[in-house]
């Protein structure tokens, strides 16, 4: 019975130590991140270094924008998501070779957007003009869509 404690205790004790390293390496990865927080989710801290996911912008940042009537492309997406996790890097290509700015809205890390912009589901494109909502393309479409909607509304 001493022998399956002792080896309980060391089981548990490896997953504790597995746990406290990974948690370090996600803070030390997370130090000085773009979305200005301490505390990132693990998927998210995986696409700190993933070129299409570049060109973040923070709730305060858009709430500006919108707010000095800007026109604006947001991409709403979450790390999470399995749709944004196909169609992001088809679009954030797209988007960068069309010569559209196309800001990204991370839902996962500040999920006050999901009201705030009414969104449903994710991937969530919406392009605001004069900080006004203009039109939007919701869930995972082909590049055609996407293109021609950067072509009726940005590329004008």
């Amino acid at each position: 019975m001493k022998k399956i404690i002792i080896f309980l205790a060391i089981v548990v004790g490896l997953f504790a130590a597995i746990a406290i390293v990974t948690n370090i390496q996600n803070s030390q990865k997370a130090e000085g991140n773009k979305y200005k927080k301490e505390d990132l989710d693990p998927a998210t801290v995986d696409l700190l270094d993933d070129p299409n996911y570049q060109n973040v912008i923070l709730p305060d940042e858009l709430e500006k924008k919108l707010g000095d009537k800007e026109d604006v492309t947001v991409y709403f997406y979450s790390p999470t998501c399995p749709h944004c996790k196909k169609t992001t890097p088809m679009l954030a290509p797209l988007a960068e070779d069309m010569g559209v700015d196309m800001v990204q809205y991370n839902l996962l890390e500040f999920e006050q957007g999901w009201n705030d912009y009414q969104i449903e589901s994710t991937p969530t494109l919406v392009h605001f003009e004069n900080g006004k909502e203009a039109d939007r393309l919701v869930g995972s479409q082909p590049e055609e869509v996407y293109k021609s909607f950067f072509e009726q509304y940005v590329k004008e």
